[in-house]
């Protein structure tokens, strides 16, 4: 959703279906579907592509990060991290837009639409899938909701780095190839880290309001110097890998998510400039889009490179 429409959400309370839109939170929906792009490549080079099982991937990937959008909708309004005082996107149940029960009905309901898609899986990829599912629905209602949840406690970046990076482009690199794979383990490595980033712009944002209400971020924890630099971080080793794997594989093709580094290094010196508030709101659409178009470069890169390589 542009800004302009996230803006609009502002005042009067607005329709029913712009509500579930934003509360489904499409700037952070690139993190679903990068990773199956990434899988799906993986397989294509390899001659195991198939649509029918990839666009299930992507379904089920696409369900668990609404399903974990409106869990946080109605845990953080509960926990007391989204207020009337909020620097982000007004929230539909801090807003009084969507009963909390409601939301918390339709993330239950949304889990068991994406359980479903994940079964339909095992009919390509049998029972392993089965605990693999489940603990991505379960950690996607505990990142805040439940007994203990990880956002609250500093977890929520290891989260999304293994979930949407390692979990989703190796599970579905397995689905589509049957076999798990080295190479699917070092492709995740930048997807989870760009992935990790829109958390860190999300919380350096949120920063104030998340210490006050408890919830215990990366950015509470260590403070804005180091969100700064995990940021930063992020996107050194991001380009790092391909470069390395283009080198070392004497591929020149792997190092095509490059021509995205001008759009990135722009944002690494904005958040290091950045004190935090409303602005960041537009930094982290420029987040998500750069992830989507590594994450479009880097599908073509492994999807045009030679898939045999000694030990991979």
């Amino acid at each position: 959703m542009p800004p302009a429409a996230e803006a609009s959400l502002v005042g009067t309370k607005p329709q029913p279906w712009r509500i579930w839109l934003a509360a489904s939170r499409p700037r952070t929906l690139p993190a679903a579907l990068v990773p199956v792009l990434v899988g799906s490549a993986l397989a294509w080079r390899e001659g195991a592509f198939a649509t029918g099982p990839a666009l299930l991937c992507m379904l089920f990937a696409l369900l668990v990060q609404i399903g974990t959008n409106f869990a946080n909708d109605y845990a953080d309004h509960r926990r007391g991290a989204d207020r009337a005082d909020r620097v982000g996107p007004q929230r539909a149940v801090a807003s009084g837009w969507v009963p909390g029960r409601v939301m918390a009905r339709a993330a239950a309901g949304v889990f068991a639409a994406a359980f479903l898609a994940g079964c339909s899986l095992m009919l390509w990829g049998g029972w392993v899938l089965l605990p693999i599912g489940l603990l991505s629905l379960l950690f996607g209602w505990a990142y805040t909701a439940g007994p203990y949840p990880l956002a609250y406690h500093g977890l929520g970046d290891v989260f999304v780095f293994v979930f949407f990076g390692g979990v989703a482009v190796c599970g579905t690199s397995y689905v589509l190839t049957g076999h798990w794979s080295a190479t699917a383990v070092l492709a995740s490595v930048p997807v989870g880290l760009l992935a990790t980033n829109l958390l860190v712009v999300n919380n350096f944002r949120d920063a104030e309001t998340d210490a006050r209400a408890g919830k215990r971020t990366t950015v509470v924890r260590f403070g804005r110097g180091f969100a700064r630099l995990q940021y930063a971080a992020s996107y050194a080793v991001a380009y790092g890998v391909p470069t390395v794997l283009a080198l070392a594989w004497a591929q020149p093709v792997l190092a095509l998510p490059l021509l995205s580094a001008p759009m990135a290094l722009p944002l690494v010196r904005e958040l290091a400039a950045s004190p935090g508030g409303p602005s960041l709101n537009a930094l982290l659409a420029r987040t998500a889009r750069v992830l989507l178009v590594y994450g479009l470069l880097w599908s073509g890169a492994l999807a045009a490179s030679n898939s045999y390589h000694p030990g991979v």
